[in-house]
Parts: structure tokens; sequence; C-alpha cells
């Protein structure tokens, strides 16, 4: 069995967004990948956006963190 934390959460202050982030990047070391590299896997993630919808804009990728204990080959 696993423990899921899932956060979905909008700051008006960039610096408050990205702290949460960064809190994200330092505990990620202890998360786990779920059946990584199998067909159903399911890979930890953090995303850091710029929300535009405001704007009437689609939201923009700033930071990503993705958890993988893996090493991929490449030919």
């Amino acid at each position: 069995m696993k423990y899921r934390v899932r956060i979905d959460l909008s700051f008006a202050d960039e610096a408050d967004a990205r702290a949460l982030m960064d809190f994200a990047k330092e505990i990620s070391g202890a998360a786990v990948s779920i059946n990584e590299s199998n067909d159903n896997e399911e890979i930890s993630f953090c995303d850091l956006e710029a929300c535009l919808h405001d704007e009437g804009l689609p939201c923009t990728r700033l930071d990503r963190v993705e958890v993988r204990k893996l090493e991929v080959e490449t030919s």
C-alpha cells in the first residue's frame, strides 16, 4: 500500500508558490512512483505553473519534478 497526497493550490504571490515547490523538491527524495517503466506506471510529480486562466490564456509550466528511481536506457 502507498499513501498519496494531491495538492492543487493557487497563489497570488509567486514567492509563495515557489516556496511550496521548493519544499516539494526537498521531500520528493522520499517519494516513490508506482509500477515505474511498466504500461500502468504512475509517476509521482510536482508542477509549478503560471495560471493565466483569469486572462483567458492557458497555464504555462515553469518547473516540474518527476520521481523516477529507475535508470532509463538510451541506445
